[in-house]
């Protein structure tokens, strides 16, 4: 499974803010030669990202985006969904799971998608822009939770369609 380029391109937009708001305001062309990212296509993922409440957009010839909230209470997670709007292995788990034609009689598989969706959702919710801006989560072996224990889960408990 593939993320999708505009989840993958909030992260690094988040990452390099994080990275680099100790300076001031960061200005989305500084990140756009830093990431290799079109600035347009930044324009739009800020846009969504400030409209969330993650970033503030500083206007000015010193202008440019800071982080909303301190980088330890967002998550990687929060990021991706505001992106993208969500992860979902299969579109029956979504808003418009009635429009799936096995949803009647019972895919059988149903619980797999669900199971993979929370496991997906678990991790992602368990990374904060902290450490992903620290490289922190890059030493610890793929264990979110160890780090992030004390963090409440932000996902939405979904009932099997079956």
């Amino acid at each position: 499974m593939k993320t999708s380029s505009k989840a993958r391109y909030a992260l690094y937009l988040m990452t390099d803010i994080a990275r680099h708001e100790h300076a001031g305001p960061v200005s989305l062309r500084e990140v756009s030669i830093r990431q290799s990212i079109s600035s347009k296509y930044l324009e739009h993922i800020a846009s969504n990202l400030s409209k969330f409440g993650y970033l503030l957009s500083v206007r000015g010839a010193q202008g440019g985006y800071k982080l909303a909230q301190d980088a330890t209470d967002i998550s990687a997670g929060d990021i991706m969904r505001a992106a993208e709007g969500g992860f979902l292995p299969v579109a029956c788990l979504g808003e418009k799971a009635q429009s799936c034609p096995r949803q009647s009689r019972c895919c059988g598989v149903a619980g797999f998608w669900q199971g993979l969706r929370s496991t997906v959702d678990d991790y992602i919710d368990n990374v904060s822009l902290a450490e992903l801006a620290t490289d922190v989560h890059a030493h610890t072996h793929a264990n979110p939770r160890a780090l992030r224990a004390d963090r409440p889960s932000k996902r939405v408990d979904l009932t099997d369609k079956c």
